[in-house]
């Protein structure tokens, strides 16, 4: 569970971002977007009123682990979090199909899973004393879909980085394909990347749980 005064920054793509407040989204309601961040803080500042959590979203639409790259210095390093949270992959895993984007844009598997582990080196380093890293995911319940198949490819590059770096490791596509197996996949994204509020509270219950945390 998450020490009392703990200062969490909570990193990704446009999943995390949710319109949340610039330059730095810190604080509660819609200053954290309107997304999984915000459902997260919630939940534990109502049953967990003495907790004292210092909430921070630093999510950036249509980032790549490529530009998260760029960035990590100034919107994690230098804002000294005790606790970070990492969901980085969806788009590193879209541009492969995008014909919109240039061939440069593509992220192989190689760069990303290089890349995040290093950046979480980085953190480790700095001083930061726990890191969850959240799979990427695709909603959609068909094995044979090319960009679920993608997603599970990415996600386990997230769990071996976990598994060398000792951090705590949250399958999120996993939490979706348990809720796909009683829904269609258009319930909770119409294009089965950006969820909907009930997508959303799957995702801060599947991270609530990683920490310790249990509302079954």
């Amino acid at each position: 569970m998450i020490p009392s005064g703990t200062k969490l920054v909570m990193i990704g793509d446009s999943i995390t971002d949710c319109g949340r407040m610039r330059p730095v989204g810190e604080g509660k309601g819609e200053s954290l977007g309107s997304g999984y961040v915000s459902q997260i803080q919630a939940l534990l500042d109502s049953t967990y009123p003495k907790l004292n959590l210092r909430m921070v979203n630093m999510g950036v639409s249509a980032n790549t682990v490529r530009e998260l790259r760029e960035r990590w210095q100034s919107d994690v390093i230098d804002l000294r979090p005790d606790w970070i949270s990492v969901m980085i992959g969806i788009n590193d895993i879209l541009r492969h199909y995008n014909r919109r984007m240039l061939t440069e844009s593509h992220v192989s598997l190689g760069e990303y899973e290089e890349t995040l582990e290093k950046l979480v080196e980085e953190a480790k380093v700095s001083g930061v004393r726990e890191i969850l890293l959240m799979t990427p995911f695709f909603i959609e319940s068909s094995p044979d879909d090319v960009l679920r198949q993608m997603s599970l490819t990415y996600g386990a590059a997230v769990k071996r980085i976990g598994e060398r770096q000792g951090t705590r490791f949250v399958n999120i596509q996993s939490a979706f394909d348990r809720y796909l197996e009683h829904h269609y996949s258009l319930e909770l994204a119409a294009d089965r990347v950006h969820p909907s509020q009930t997508g959303h509270m799957i995702i801060a219950r599947e991270w609530l749980q990683a920490v310790g945390y249990r509302w079954d």
